[in-house]
This record gives C-alpha cells, sequence and structure tokens, in this order.
C-alpha cells in the first residue's frame, strides 16, 4: 500500500498540469514557427507535443489508480503547474527554441523533486514512471539544444 497517497496525487496533478502546457506550447509552436530549418522544428515541436500528451495520459492514469481525480476544469492548469506557459508570441525559431528548452528544464527538476519525495519502497510504480516521464524531457532538452545549435552555425 503506498504511503500518502493524497501527496502524491497532489505532486501528480501538478505535473499534469504542466503537461498539458508543455503539449499547448509545443503543439502551438509548430504551427507558428517561423525561420531557418522550419520543417526540421516543426516536426521535432510536433513530435514532442504526442510525447507530452502521452505523458498527461499516463500520469493522470496514476492518479486514477491512487484514488485520485485528475485536474478536471483546464482553467486550473495555470495556477497549479510548477513550471509556468511561455506564451510564443514571437514566432522566430530560435526563440521558440529557447523558450521550450527553459519548459523542458523546469520539467526535468519537477520530476527529479517528484523523486526525491517518493521512494522506490513506498510506490515504485510511480517512482518508475516518473523516472521514465524524466528521461523523455532529458531526451526532449537535448534535441531542442542540438536543432538551437544547428541553427546557429547557419548564421
Amino acid at each position: 500500500m503506498v504511503e500518502n497517497p493524497d501527496e502524491i496525487i497532489e505532486l501528480l496533478n501538478k505535473a499534469l498540469s504542466d503537461e498539458w502546457l508543455a503539449y499547448y506550447q509545443y503543439w502551438i509552436g509548430a504551427k507558428i514557427v517561423r525561420g531557418p530549418m522550419r520543417p526540421n522544428v516543426e516536426s521535432e515541436l510536433s513530435e514532442h507535443a504526442n510525447e507530452e500528451l502521452k505523458h498527461a495520459e499516463m500520469l493522470t492514469e496514476r492518479i486514477i489508480i491512487l484514488g485520485g481525480t485528475p485536474i478536471l476544469n483546464p482553467n486550473q492548469w495555470t495556477s497549479k503547474a510548477n513550471c509556468q506557459y511561455d506564451e510564443p508570441s514571437n514566432p522566430e525559431v530560435k526563440k521558440i527554441l529557447q523558450q521550450n528548452i527553459k519548459g523542458e528544464r523546469c520539467a526535468i527538476n519537477v520530476y527529479k523533486k517528484i523523486l526525491e519525495k517518493i521512494s522506490f519502497s513506498n510506490d515504485p510504480i510511480t517512482a518508475n514512471m516518473v523516472r521514465k516521464i524524466m528521461e523523455d524531457e532529458v531526451g526532449h532538452e537535448e534535441d531542442l539544444q542540438n536543432l538551437l545549435e544547428d541553427i546557429e552555425m547557419i548564421k
């Protein structure tokens, strides 16, 4: 039996809010991005959006299994989120990449903190899920950083 399921559910709901905001930031960024290597950046942002949606699904399922209720009102996402939504008001490719790198770094830190609070002996299933999501976020940050470096070499 999981100790402190309410605390874990709260942490996962905050992460769920982050994932929904990250999904939208990637999705809309892929639609509006402009500049060098746009097709590559659009493709990467769309792929990351789909992976953020997958993370939201994983978190939602785990919250329910733990006996909680996932956040039901999208209006609560911004107030519950650990990482704030960074509106992509400038569609320039480097700016979009920088915003998303910032978001990934925040997400990585969030999942590290969750892992520190959830012991494997207490809740190994949630801990393994969080580790998997964090690995994906690290990969996203690396992908975006590589694209940004490639674009900077063009100029």
